[in-house]
């Protein structure tokens, strides 16, 4: 079956975005294998926390090198074969990393992780320019949606990863699953893809602007500050809030990887309802809400006492996280013609903190603990929440199309 369905457009929207909501979520089940099971993985190389935030700054060195040409990758090959590629490399890369992890080798697993972050850039990339498309072409708020798959595959994952921590099962057993199912979805699911809208410019509109034009547009430089700094918050949450539990709480291993779910859990239900919020109040009104309330969060979980204050404070964290970087594809992708080169820009930026960050937090968790060093994210958070008027959305001119 294909989305070139002529006699049924809607029909092929709604499947390309059912198949774009399933790309989200595989990506999130992913995300949260490798994440759920960190401390796994420090126990296994017996490394500290330091030197896993040096293991975590490969997938973001091999993510940032990747996030500045997705847009021209997708421009070349589309959506649908983008996401392939990158579902292809991740599964080669967890490979990697099981057999490294069994090895208790750590240049192994370095070099694995590179590989799993250039994966990364290249599917998030083109799930986000699809699930753009799909969202003007529905004319209705549906990117919250999609990432609340990728929080929902995210939550799968944690309590699977839970789960197989508390009967013993080991992470690369864990990972080569995980590996299969990759495989077989990011095969068959981008099939019901969109044609990208920007590979087809009507007679007498300008040419849209090459991707490196974007870097040049002061607009969308604006949205990937406030995305670089709303994302650490999601980022660090997604990476150390079980490490955090295990270290600053004195819980176990099992009951760090809950933590985590319910940060994810929390993330997932507020992205379900976020379309309606944003349709009723307006992108800016939610995006300085949901700062204010994963600074909050963040607060209450880090200065708690106890582990229900912690639990309280860890899902507050998740709901403040929830819809910042959805809004900010969206605001990128304003212009549809112009959608994959800003979508490019503000995905490098916003992953400049969401992958390069959790690492540098694993430093400064060596000297203070994890812990506490959470709470340095407070400042770039402040910051999103300044700037947060920059992701109003833009007036297209006249004439241009939008579907």
């Amino acid at each position: 079956m294909s989305t070139k369905t002529n006699d049924s457009p809607d029909a092929a929207v709604k499947a390309a975005a059912l198949a774009t909501f399933v790309v989200f979520g595989i990506n999130g089940l992913v995300f949260a294998s490798w994440a759920a099971r960190i401390p796994a993985v420090t126990q296994t190389l017996q490394i500290t926390s330091g030197q896993m935030g040096t293991l975590l700054l490969c997938t973001a060195v091999g993510s940032l090198l990747a996030l500045p040409t997705a847009g021209l990758v997708v421009g070349r090959i589309g959506t649908a074969n983008t996401v392939r590629v990158g579902g292809l490399v991740a599964a080669l890369a967890g490979t990697g990393i099981a057999f490294s992890l069994s090895a208790a080798s750590i240049p192994g697993t370095a070099v694995s992780l590179f590989f799993f972050g250039i994966a990364v850039g290249l599917w998030d990339v083109a799930q986000n320019i699809e699930g753009a498309d799909v969202e003007h072409r529905l004319r209705r708020t549906v990117m919250p949606q999609l990432h609340a798959a990728f929080s929902g595959g995210a939550f799968i994952g944690a309590l699977v990863g839970a789960g197989l921590s508390t009967i013993g099962v080991d992470l690369p057993l864990h990972l080569l699953v995980i590996v299969a199912v990759v495989l077989v979805v990011t095969m068959v699911a981008p099939r019901y893809f969109l044609p990208h809208i920007s590979t087809a410019t009507p007679v007498g509109e300008p040419k849209p602007a090459k991707g490196p034009s974007a870097w040049r547009d002061s607009r969308t430089l604006l949205i990937g500050v406030v995305v670089l700094g709303a994302t650490l918050t999601e980022g660090a949450g997604n990476d150390w809030i079980a490490k955090a539990s295990v270290d600053g709480l004195g819980t176990s291993e099992s009951t760090g990887a809950l933590m985590f779910a319910l940060f994810v859990l929390a993330m997932t239900a507020m992205r379900f309802l976020g379309g309606r919020v944003i349709d009723t109040y307006g992108r800016v009104a939610v995006l300085r809400a949901s700062m204010a309330a994963a600074a909050a969060g963040l607060c209450l979980f880090v200065l708690a006492g106890n582990i229900w204050l912690a639990a309280a404070g860890a899902a507050l964290w998740g709901v403040g996280a929830a819809l910042a970087f959805p809004m900010g594809m969206s605001a990128a992708a304003d212009d549809p013609r112009r959608a994959a080169a800003r979508v490019s820009v503000v995905s490098t930026l916003g992953y400049v903190s969401f992958l390069a960050g959790p690492p540098l937090l694993g430093y400064l968790g060596d000297v203070t603990g994890i812990h506490r060093a959470l709470l340095a994210i407070l400042i770039p958070i402040l910051v999103a929440l300044v700037l947060a008027k920059a992701a109003k959305p833009l007036k297209i001119e006249p004439g241009t199309p939008t579907s």
